[in-house]
């Protein structure tokens, strides 16, 4: 039976870890086996609110669908939430503990070692198999001493790693090689082969480099993932906006244009992801006012940091655009922590400590931060009688001067609205009648796609790196190291003048 649990590192940030872990979770899943995703730590702002309230990173919610399983937060039991540069909100086990601040914090996360090999145990008594993925790149030496995300949680749980390498990006094989050699020899025991990701070429081209790789280390590749278009999942740390220009052909005449204001502290971009699908839609990050003007809905995003986003959207002048742009009847959309720089007051004596702080003052609303966070799943019934689903993720509280409600909770007036609900856009219906209006708004000639289901083309899209686990790594070796390391293979160590 196929049992045991493996990592997969990476030789940096952004080489490939959640997609590997994704397409395993979805092979596992077809060939019958009981398998679950696990990130010890994860360091996001896209994040998600399961069934029973608690807060994860969104790539381990992919990450669980891809596996056929409920989302859980033992699938990432540390998630930290960067407010500014130099401080992140510490989430453990779904929930908020503390503030975690770079300089003087980041060794407390030593504590928090037994806490991350305690899920993975009760994950491990709840399904066969756990893929799990690994933090950025091992060869952070400077904070192996409060590792609990790579190597660190490997050797506590006793789990054997693969390491996986971006050969797009140039430089593969010496980050490979470098990254082995930089490790302890306790940690490179743990490290049993490789994986390269998005190659594009003739492979008969890289063989002899793997072959050399081979000889190097002592350690074999386990296969070599072509480069794909188009697989994009819900993003860990952040969001490729180049993936954003690349437009599905319209139904209608025209194209509609949406662009989102790319606040320094955004989060939940992954909201995002129904319209890069949708077929005539063309998304793209606005830094500057001027940016606006050709666009037919221009979106706040959520943030991490309501109140100094806000003053950064002032210092660019985009509170004056905006303000113009509504007064023109341009359609302007709120999410979360933007539906509160909307309103007229924000009063934030938690987040930012700041105070009272005026809003854009466009929508009829104030915000007041509370400590408590509200996590939380929900769902409304439309006036047309259909069903919308969504969750929240804030500290601020929302207050309504009147009563022109926008998907419950929110607000509306005019061209403007704003909503506290993340995942909105996921609804199909809903999402297809709201461009509808806004291409109205904008005389446009949009069509919506009827047919368009963003959930099925998800789906396909896991079922695609499934295919490609399956053709193109060595999935038996894979799962042979399952039951943990055990061969002895060679410690590579870096030679001193």
């Amino acid at each position: 039976m196929t049992s045991g649990s493996l990592l997969v590192l990476g030789t940096s940030s952004g080489a490939g870890k959640s997609t590997v872990v994704t397409g395993l979770c979805r092979w596992l899943a077809r060939q019958g086996v009981s398998v679950a995703p696990f990130k010890a730590q994860n360091m996001s702002l896209n994040s998600y609110v399961t069934r029973d309230g608690g807060e994860m990173g969104r790539a381990q919610v992919i990450q669980a669908q891809a596996a056929g399983v409920e989302p859980d937060v033992l699938m990432n039991p540390v998630l930290l939430k960067p407010g500014s540069d130099s401080t992140s909100q510490m989430i453990v086990l779904g929930h908020p503990v503390s503030d975690l601040d770079a300089a003087t914090g980041w060794h407390e996360k030593r504590d928090l070692l037994e806490v991350v090999v305690e899920a993975h145990a009760k994950l491990r008594r709840r399904f066969d198999v756990v893929i799990c993925e690994g933090a950025g790149s091992p060869a952070e030496i400077n904070l192996r001493r409060s590792d609990i995300a790579n190597l660190g949680f490997a050797r506590a749980a006793n789990v054997p790693a693969v390491l996986v390498g971006d050969i797009d990006r140039g430089g593969m094989f010496a980050s490979i090689v470098g990254t082995l050699a930089v490790l302890a020899p306790e940690d490179q025991h743990l490290v049993r082969g490789f994986v390269v990701n998005k190659f594009r070429g003739s492979k008969e081209l890289l063989q002899p480099g793997v072959d050399q790789l081979s000889d190097l280390t002592g350690r074999p590749t386990f296969g070599v993932l072509p480069f794909r278009r188009g697989l994009e999942l819900d993003a860990e740390d952040a969001t490729d906006f180049t993936s954003w220009l690349d437009a599905t052909a319209p139904c209608g005449e025209d194209v509609l244009s949406v662009g989102v204001i790319a606040l320094p502290r955004a989060s939940n971009l992954t909201d995002f992801d129904p319209l890069v699908d949708e077929p005539g839609v063309v998304l793209r990050p606005l830094y500057r006012p001027e940016e606006m003007r050709d666009c037919d809905l221009v979106v706040i995003p959520g943030t991490r940091a309501t109140v100094n986003d806000l003053a950064w959207l002032r210092e660019r002048g985009f509170d004056d655009a905006l303000v113009s742009r509504v007064v023109a009847g341009g359609s302007v959309l709120g999410l979360c922590g933007g539906y509160q720089m909307l309103g007229t007051r924000i009063d934030d004596e938690v987040e930012s400590a700041k105070g009272s702080v005026d809003g854009l003052g466009l929508l009829p609303t104030r915000t007041v931060f509370q400590r408590d966070k509200v996590l939380t799943q929900v769902q409304a019934t439309l006036d047309d009688g259909s069903t919308v689903h969504g969750y929240e993720i804030h500290h601020g509280r929302v207050f309504v001067d009147g009563d022109a409600f926008f998907a419950d909770e929110g607000c509306a007036r005019g061209p403007v609205s704003g909503t506290l609900w993340h995942g909105l856009f996921e609804n199909d219906g809903w999402r297809r009648a709201y461009l509808t209006e806004v291409a109205t708004r904008a005389h446009k000639h949009f069509v919506a796609d009827v047919d368009h289901n963003f959930a099925t083309r998800r789906e396909g899209r896991l079922d695609t790196l499934a295919d490609l686990v399956d053709e193109h790594l060595d999935t038996a070796a894979l799962m042979s190291l399952l039951g943990g390391a055990s061969t002895e293979l060679p410690t590579m160590r870096l030679s001193r003048q």
